[in-house]
């Protein structure tokens, strides 16, 4: 039997919605600490409104809740309190007319065509009209490895990787070119991912720091019980020289990976 609150609000509502059940556990964790508050939430796909209710009741009164349709007749919601918007979430402009129309946002919930596409201009539009600590919220991401919805190479998790590679060229060694710095942090579920903005950690630069404690001198064993990246730099070291070599660049870069790759114990825990 399912305990979430979210899903009490779900079977309250007096038109019909459709959710996963592993849904909304989830709700109550991402959406949870939102509740009472005035916040802004939107909903992107409406279809039959009942979700609509859901989230009235979930959030509370204080609450203004947004919904996004391309269903022109989206707009009876309107006579029960809602605001809604009609326009493709694929389509840049009415993005931008939206952010502009309807201010800083607290929650986003992509519930839309999850296709590829639908997924990432949303994700890139809106990421920038978050309110600071808002949240953005795409359901449905395993259509990512599904037939139907796009391009393989480019599906809405490769999408997530590129972002989630983006926080890390945040370190301090890195090259700013390629940071993420809309996204403070990004968070995995079945079938959802949810990108949180935090606009102060977001601007610090990544850099050492001492606490001016006292030194023991000790000596760091963090790559002694590693005798496979042990062996890779030896021979990394040895064939350093064939970089120079342009007709032999490649067979040296094959060399150093198939030599890394042999040793390495964890690449059973990759899929093949």
């Amino acid at each position: 039997m399912i305990q979430a609150d979210s899903y009490a609000s779900y079977q309250k509502s007096p038109y019909r919605s459709v959710k996963h059940s592993t849904y909304f556990d989830t709700y109550d964790h991402l959406f949870g600490p939102y509740r009472n508050r005035p916040i802004t939430f939107v909903e992107i796909g409406v279809l039959g409104g009942g979700s609509l209710f859901m989230w009235r009741d979930f959030l509370g009164p204080d609450a203004r809740i947004i919904g996004v349709d391309l269903n022109p007749n989206a707009r009876k919601w309107e006579a029960h309190g809602f605001e809604i918007f009609i326009g493709s979430q694929s389509d840049e402009a009415f993005w931008a007319g939206f952010k502009r129309k309807v201010g800083p946002m607290d929650v986003v919930l992509d519930d839309g065509g999850h296709t590829y596409e639908q997924q990432i201009l949303t994700t890139e539009c809106l990421l920038d009209g978050l309110a600071d600590g808002g949240i953005l919220v795409v359901e449905d991401t395993h259509t990512s490895y599904m037939q139907g919805f796009g391009a393989p190479r480019f599906s809405f998790m490769a999408y997530v990787k590129q972002v989630m590679d983006g926080i890390n060229y945040r370190f301090g060694q890195f090259s700013d070119e390629r940071a993420e710095t809309r996204v403070w942090s990004v968070e995995i579920m079945e079938s959802m991912v949810a990108f949180r903005v935090n606009h102060q950690a977001t601007a610090l630069k990544s850099e050492p720091t001492d606490n001016q404690g006292q030194d023991d001198q000790a000596t760091d064993f963090r790559y002694e019980g590693n005798i496979a990246l042990k062996r890779h730099t030896r021979i990394e070291r040895k064939l350093r020289h064939l970089d120079r070599i342009p007709l032999v660049r490649r067979l040296s870069a094959f060399i150093k990976r198939w030599s890394a790759e042999k040793r390495f114990k964890s690449t059973r825990f990759f899929w093949k």
